[in-house]
């Protein structure tokens, strides 16, 4: 009689979550390298012109696994040893002058020593603007007395007898079908007789805002060169997307000037350019006419902000500090950014350095990555967080 056989088996189940660690591992790089490339992404070039619909590649470490190699011919390989360590020997100490440095990018000149591998990943626009918004924060948004009550939602909060048929509840219609013929006798659900029909009634639920306006003032003169004015509008596309998106009560106004200055729509402000010269204080007129006729203090937080390549008309910085100080007495800030590629002297810039007021916000943009430095100046909410960002 032959001897029964029995086969022991024993499944490493970690393998079956090998692709889900693998997943969560390459999602985790991709957090990474969203946060160390994010001014760069953020300053892509033309990005604003995609609407909404960019892709941008960013470069993340390579993920190779670890791996053992059969050696056939038993060669001495780097990091071998000689068979003496044990459990805990010191191996080496960072800064040891008898420790020779070793791998990629140590040392000068050329060097020998092989680089890390590194890929590109596609990372979508949405998934930037998450990182980005995270860091963003509207300041000083207050609860206005008279802010405008509007209609937040509907809420279907009664059952009536009476009502249209677009708002008949087939399931307690049905139930009291059922009930009416339980009490007669009767099974089940029967005719459905006018007596049984139950309709919803529904109310408007009101909710006071925070109403808010935003005035974009960019300066669209001929001193603004090609860099200059997809800066701004790199920023202002930026700007605009926040705001949409993190906030539902919150009124946009575009205003281009040189020496005039225009309320204009969203696409000529981002597509169109202008020449001649250059008076800033049109536009602060401008705005503190829009705030005087239409948004109220009262009634709106108010966040102007201008970006200008700092070249103004001497004669007009008189008047352009004594209309900012006027706006800034009714504002919730005043945001300046300069364009200031070559880092000269601006003239508009010391008009802004002669202020001095708690409300004011500036930022000089040198190259496209401050973008982002110029964006968490602007939307934080004190200086604290600032410098956090």
């Amino acid at each position: 009689m032959s001897e029964p056989l029995f086969l022991i088996s024993q499944e490493d189940w970690s393998l079956h979550r090998k692709g889900y660690e693998d997943q969560t591992r390459h999602r985790e790089k991709v957090k990474e390298a969203l946060r160390n490339n994010l001014a760069d992404m953020v300053a892509e070039e033309g990005i604003f012109a995609s609407n909404g619909k960019n892709i941008v590649k960013i470069p993340i470490r390579s993920l190779d696994e670890f791996r053992f190699r059969y050696n056939y011919k038993r060669q001495n390989h780097v990091g071998t040893g000689n068979g003496s360590a044990k459990k805990g020997d010191v191996v080496a100490k960072d800064g040891d002058p008898n420790q020779q440095q070793q791998g990629p990018g140590k040392g000068a000149g050329a060097g020998d020593q092989p680089g890390v591998d590194y890929f590109e990943t596609e990372v979508t626009l949405e998934e930037v603007e998450n990182h980005l918004f995270s860091r963003l924060k509207l300041p000083h948004l207050d609860k206005k007395e008279q802010a405008e009550v509007v209609v937040d939602s509907i809420q279907f909060n009664d059952i009536r007898k009476k009502g249209i048929m677009g708002n008949l509840d087939k399931k307690r219609t049905i139930l009291q079908a059922i009930k009416r013929n339980a009490q007669e006798g009767k099974k089940g659900l029967g005719k459905i007789l006018e007596d049984d029909l139950r309709f919803k009634t529904w109310s408007e639920v009101k909710i006071p805002h925070s109403q808010a306006v935003v005035l974009c003032m960019m300066d669209t003169s001929g001193s603004m060169g090609r860099f200059e004015k997809d800066i701004a509008r790199t920023t202002f596309f930026w700007i605009s997307r926040f705001l949409r998106q993190n906030y539902s009560n919150v009124e946009i106004v575009f205003i281009a000037h040189h020496t005039h200055a225009k309320v204009v729509s969203e696409e000529h402000f981002f597509t169109k350019g202008e020449m001649g010269g250059t008076v800033c204080s049109s536009a602060y007129k401008l705005a503190l006419e829009l705030i005087q006729q239409k948004y109220s203090p009262s009634k709106y937080n108010i966040y102007p902000i201008h970006f200008s390549d700092g070249d103004n008309l001497p004669s007009d910085n008189d008047e352009c500090i004594e209309i900012i100080q006027k706006v800034m007495e009714v504002s919730n800030f005043f945001a300046y950014g300069e364009i200031n590629q070559h880092h000269r002297m601006s003239t508009l810039g010391d008009v802004f350095k002669s202020i001095d007021h708690p409300k004011l916000r500036s930022a000089v943009i040198y190259e496209r990555k401050d973008i982002l430095q110029a964006l968490t100046t602007f939307f934080t909410e004190n200086k604290e967080e600032e410098l956090k960002a």
